[in-house]
């Protein structure tokens, strides 16, 4: 099966989204097509030693070794019998290419970021679910699945490492406002105490960029505005409004935009770097690599002469 061609505008910051669509028994479920390399009929997969029970193991298409999930096996818990019509989809994020496999591909919805709704707890669990949204395509309803974080469990050293921040040895306390719009609760948390150890101790957390957008819009007015904000960092993908939109809104308003806005995001690629460019971001980092981000917000606070 082909490559998929990605029209990347989208115009830039429009809060729209393309779902691609597939099927595990029978039940739809969705992807963000940016994350998407290609979709191809399975293969022979190579299988390897002491690996998540997920894990098929390897294939090698054109010369390049990828890790293949059993993704109807992770989703259920219990190995299922494999068919030579499934579908491997080939993703990149987090600078990572990795095979899933489904059962069928059905096509791709182009749909608004307001049609994707945070799943309550009964289904989400937590910080242990592995919903990130439900959407509405059409007549259906679609579990759109956090692919970062299934390969964060499987693979943990794939994920922003806490402990890291370490290597940064002793560093001063600083109360510069930063406001984070990123709706993964595991990711929030870790961005939380990351930070946090880092010195960094005044954060607002935000679960989407419609919420942050409310928060700032409530702020623009103040006679000191960069005592009450001074760096945004956004996730791209975030249900109701997403980064793009986020970082559109706040660069081009004549006041705001005197915010850096940091793009920390797993779809940080040269063509979705050019879209936040277009948008006026100050940096795009890509996840999960938290020691650069501290060290941009290191840079852009001294450039600015952040509150201490």
């Amino acid at each position: 099966m082909a490559e998929v061609k990605r029209d990347i505008l989208l115009e830039s910051g429009t809060n729209e989204i393309e779902i691609m669509e597939f099927t595990i028994d029978g039940n739809l479920y969705g992807i963000n097509v940016a994350k998407v390399r290609e979709i191809l009929i399975s293969a022979p997969v190579k299988s390897m030693p002491h690996v998540h029970k997920a894990v098929e193991g390897i294939f090698k298409p054109r010369d390049t070794v990828i890790t293949v999930v059993d993704l109807p096996c992770y989703l259920s818990g219990s190995s299922s019998p494999r068919n030579e019509k499934d579908i491997f989809i080939i993703t990149n994020f987090n600078k990572m290419h990795v095979a899933f496999r489904v059962h069928t591909v059905v096509g791709i919805s182009r749909i608004s970021w307001t049609d994707i709704h945070k799943p309550d707890t009964t289904v989400s669990s937590g910080t242990d679910g592995v919903t990130t949204g439900i959407a509405q395509c059409g007549s259906d309803l679609v579990t759109i699945l956090d692919f970062e974080k299934i390969v964060a469990e499987i693979a943990p050293e794939t994920s922003i490492q806490v402990s890291s921040i370490s290597r940064l040895g002793p560093r001063n306390r600083n109360e510069a406002p930063i406001y984070i719009a990123e709706d993964s609760i595991l990711l929030s948390r870790m961005l939380e105490e990351s930070l946090t150890r880092a010195g960094y101790t005044n954060l607002h957390m935000f679960q989407n960029g419609q919420e942050a957008w409310h928060a700032i819009s409530e702020i623009r007015n103040h006679p000191r505005l960069s005592s009450q904000i001074a760096i945004l960092i956004t996730d791209i993908e975030m249900p109701q409004m997403d980064g793009h939109r986020l970082t559109k809104l706040v660069k081009d308003d004549p006041i705001l935009n005197i915010i850096p806005v940091v793009i920390f995001s797993s779809l940080i690629t040269p063509e979705m770097h050019i879209k936040g460019k277009e948008l006026g971001a100050d940096e795009q980092l890509a996840k999960p690599d938290i020691l650069h981000l501290v060290g941009v917000i290191d840079h852009l606070l001294a450039i600015k002469g952040g509150v201490r």
